[in-house]
């Protein structure tokens, strides 16, 4: 077998791992935030004075809340069930520490600081859980699609070959579902006033670099002769022109149905497709072909699954509206977070309980058909991602209040409830600025440049796959790659973001 083919296989014919699993990978993002923001107050508790140099900061942000992830996706994957714990018992030590040292300094009681806690107003303009969990699905998706070439990395986690759940087969439903938690209808407020199929013209001349990197993609893969899971989209068909498609078809039925009911919208394309799916000889079509034997003459053949996953993707997007539209929701308060959270706790059971009833009556989740118990499961596992960080910032919010003056880059701001609309205009403006421009972070650098991010994470792994041996790789020599990667990707998005460069002209 050429080289090509050896790569080819390695990442084929897989078959996924546990839903606890995915669950416990998803917990570490949050809890290394958390840890992060711990060891910054814990800082300013001692020097009386934030971390400033930028170097400390990028060396920090790096090592905290990315390298963990990289070592657990390789050599300590094996422990991965002790890795939440373990690192949520090295923060619960921080914060004893934190509290510890803060009650020498203050002798309010813990009851009153709970109750202040609570009455903490936050800035509703601002959400920074989704930029987090944004930042962290582009993150997690850059450090996968390079270790997956490499042994160290568990065949369980990549891309599972017809039905399954692995870590990487979250990856373009995560994408799609971060997206529509910002899309132009959820977060423009002049939209209910203007023109619908205006905007919608917007979201047409939004989604050209997606096209125009989709091509890209596609010449540049095949004029090298580069390794593909054609069974992922098909032979032509990419990433890129998924999501191009989905904002598309998203826009065109958010103009003609109220943006409201979208998540009927969605609840209604998921199960007619499944329908279709499960009554016809579509799903066959999709597995095997118009001939039965897996034939990629023709485009629709060439290209089914990228072709058909649309309508499972597009309810996901669709969903995800709705769930954007609910966070947005005026919730000036911890209490009212902490109520928003309840609320996404009971959705996410209560999903969980729609996909064990979808898996056993209609279809097991399959990625490559999208269908209805894939859709169910990505809303699901996206919603625990996002709430892990919600929880993650209400533990800071809290964190902080013990230590006055103490702040965490992408993280609300405490500020005491404003008494009138003219005093809450006026308190509103710093925790915006805490949250987004006055510290040089990570997570604000990388959300400064996304896409960009993400292109230079694909041209950087195609380089090392094409000079490195990835699939005959050791322990140490794998770690070592997949740093110099992350840290280069990194480094480049946090210069941009120190020189406030936004490479974005569209």
């Amino acid at each position: 077998m050429s080289q090509k083919q050896l790569k080819e296989a390695f990442v084929s014919n897989l078959n996924g791992t546990s839903l606890l699993e995915i669950s416990l990978c998803l917990s570490l993002p949050p809890l290394c935030l958390l840890c992060r923001g711990l060891l910054l107050i814990l800082h300013y508790l001692h020097y009386g004075k934030p971390l400033s140099s930028r170097k400390h900061s990028l060396l920090l942000d790096f090592l905290v809340l990315v390298s963990p992830l990289l070592f657990s996706c390789t050599v300590l994957s094996p422990i991965i069930f002790f890795m939440p714990a373990l690192i949520a018992a090295f923060c619960a030590g921080i914060f004893s520490k934190i509290y510890s040292q803060s009650r020498h300094k203050s002798r309010v009681p813990f009851r009153q600081i709970v109750q202040d806690f609570q009455e903490t107003y936050l800035d509703p303009e601002y959400i920074p859980a989704v930029t987090v969990f944004r930042v962290y699905v582009n993150m997690l998706t850059s450090i996968s699609i390079l270790a997956v070439d490499f042994p160290q990395y568990p065949r369980r986690y990549a891309k599972t070959e017809t039905y399954g759940t692995g870590v990487m087969d979250m990856g373009v439903g995560a994408f799609i579902f971060g997206n529509a938690l910002v899309c132009p209808e959820v977060r423009q407020k002049s939209y209910v006033t203007q023109p619908k199929f205006s905007n919608l013209a917007r979201q047409f001349f939004s989604v050209w670099p997606l096209v125009v990197l989709g091509v890209g993609r596609l010449l540049s893969v095949k004029s090298i002769d580069y390794h593909e899971h054609t069974s992922e989209y098909g032979v032509h068909w990419n990433f890129f022109f998924t999501l191009a498609l989905v904002r598309l078809a998203a826009s065109l039925l958010l103009a003609v149905f109220p943006k409201n009911s979208s998540w009927i919208v969605a609840v209604i394309l998921a199960v007619l497709y499944q329908l279709i799916l499960n009554t016809t000889s579509l799903k066959m079509f999709i597995l095997q072909g118009s001939n039965g034997r897996d034939t990629r003459v023709g485009f629709l053949n060439a290209n089914r699954e990228g072709l058909l996953s649309l309508c499972g993707y597009l309810a996901i997007y669709l969903a995800s509206v709705q769930v954007g539209l609910c966070l947005l929701k005026c919730r000036n308060s911890v209490k009212g977070w902490i109520e928003a959270a309840r609320f996404l706790l009971l959705t996410v059971l209560m999903l969980f309980l729609f996909l064990h009833v979808s898996q056993a009556y209609a279809d097991p989740v399959s990625r490559r058909m999208a269908n209805l118990s894939y859709c169910i499961w990505m809303v699901a596992h996206c919603l625990t991602f996002f709430l892990g960080f919600v929880v993650t910032d209400l533990a800071l919010v809290f964190t902080k209040l013990l230590v006055k003056g103490s702040s965490v880059p992408c993280c609300w701001n405490a500020v005491k409830p404003p008494n009138t609309s003219a005093k809450q205009e006026v308190e509103a403006v710093p925790s915006e600025r805490e949250g987004k421009l006055s510290h040089v972070c990570l997570i604000s650098a990388i959300n400064k440049n996304q896409l960009l991010f993400f292109l230079l994470a694909n041209v950087t792994t195609g380089a090392v796959n094409i000079l490195v041996d990835t699939i005959h790789s050791k322990a140490a020599f794998t770690l070592c790659i997949l740093h110099l990667y992350m840290f280069f990707n990194c480094l480049i998005m946090h210069i941009l973001h120190a020189k406030n460069i936004v490479l974005k002209f569209w």
